[in-house]
């Protein structure tokens, strides 16, 4: 297989494929990078014109037309819903006389969450990722892109020859904990302490309520997105999702996510919206019209452990950031991206800063291990 010569096709989108035959590339593991996922993106425009994502999957077909290999690409025309930061490259490319947009974005829309960047069969990755060079080539652009790069991956990219670069996230991991209490049990008494005051604070007057597939209504849609959109508002100015967006996740994948609202006499005050994996609960949108203590620790972070314990899921990534995920039991791990520059020099100047930022990353994670609130010395 190695000696054939295979054809890379750019596709105008993953709505341009039917749910079958995505997900047979996609797999079942990971809820981003199904179709139900991506083509509710596009079809609710919050990708495409407009937006500064274009959406461009490169396709590996086998010989009777059936895609068998892809990347989730996009042309971006910004830096924005990325959580990788790249604006200081931007700003050199730029000031050195160069255009670094549109780029080629090999990624997950607005979604930090280590996943798969290769679907299908991997055997082909060195003919798509040569295939993503020569879409940078072809264009004129600046360089390309792949994001939160799952661990089995990333040696794909850098036999390639793209440049690694690693960063800091907090997930939660499930030692075979039978409930939360078991959880609690191997932190240090202060700290254990602490969460459960933080617990039964946040929930004074409160009723937690977790929903899933057709019990997710339009009206709890409604709530959400007043949520959401307040959120999205102070975190970015303007919200990426669309409100239809919502309507189709429930619609594609209803059964993948986990919608936990915190009613206030019946009303619901805040919600969080997760989304299910095989092995992993994803925490991804947040928000409330009320400030209570420590209600987005509850909704985030400590609903979501208990959903993970209950489902027997390995694992909790709760986003981007957020050092203060460390005293409630999630752990640093490093997240990895891949990134190619076809200009020498570029490429040169990036690699030199890469090795610093590497170093420095490094540092910051055993920092961060060594502070977490587990008792010490078992």
């Amino acid at each position: 297989m190695a000696d054939r010569e295979w054809t890379v096709e750019l596709a105008p989108g993953v709505s341009a494929f039917t749910a079958a035959e995505w997900d047979a590339m996609a797999g079942t593991a990971n809820p981003f990078v199904k179709h139900g996922f991506l083509s509710a993106l596009e079809d609710s425009g919050s990708v495409g014109p407009g937006t500064g994502w274009q959406a461009i999957p490169l396709v590996v077909r086998n010989e009777n037309g059936a895609p068998r290999a892809a990347l989730p690409a996009y042309a971006k025309g910004h830096s924005q819903g990325e959580y990788v930061f790249d604006h200081a490259w931007a700003d050199a490319w730029e000031r050195a006389g160069g255009d670094y947009y549109p780029k080629l974005q090999i990624s997950v829309p607005f979604t930090p969450a280590t996943g798969p960047r290769i679907l299908g069969d991997t055997d082909l990755a060195p003919a798509l990722l040569a295939a993503a060079r020569q879409v940078v080539a072809r264009h004129d652009w600046s360089s390309a892109h792949a994001t939160f790069i799952e661990p089995a991956q990333q040696a794909l990219f850098e036999d390639a020859g793209w440049l690694l670069r690693s960063d800091i996230q907090f997930h939660w991991h499930n030692r075979d904990y039978a409930d939360f209490d078991g959880f609690l049990a191997d932190l240090a008494s202060r700290k254990r302490k602490a969460i459960r005051k933080e617990r039964a604070r946040a929930v004074e007057g409160l009723e937690i309520v977790h929903l899933t597939g057709d019990e997710i209504k339009a009206g709890h849609w409604d709530a959400f997105w007043v949520f959401y959109q307040d959120t999205g508002a102070r975190k970015w100015g303007t919200p990426y999702l669309t409100r239809a967006a919502f309507d189709l996740f429930g619609e594609r994948m209803g059964e993948d996510l986990v919608l936990m609202l915190a009613l206030a006499e019946g009303a619901p005050v805040a919600g969080a919206l997760n989304f299910i994996g095989e092995d992993a609960l994803y925490g991804r949108y947040w928000g409330c019209t009320e400030d209570r203590p420590f209600l987005h620790f509850e909704l985030c972070y400590y609903q979501a452990i208990d959903v993970a314990i209950a489902r027997g899921l390995s694992r909790v990534e709760a986003g981007a950031q957020g050092g203060h995920k460390l005293a409630r039991g999630y752990e640093p791990v490093e997240t990895v991206s891949a990134h190619w520059m076809p200009d020498p020099g570029f490429r040169s100047a990036v690699a030199d800063f890469l090795e610093r930022e590497r170093a420095g990353v490094e540092t910051d994670r055993m920092f961060l291990g060594e502070r977490t609130p587990f008792r010490k010395g078992g």
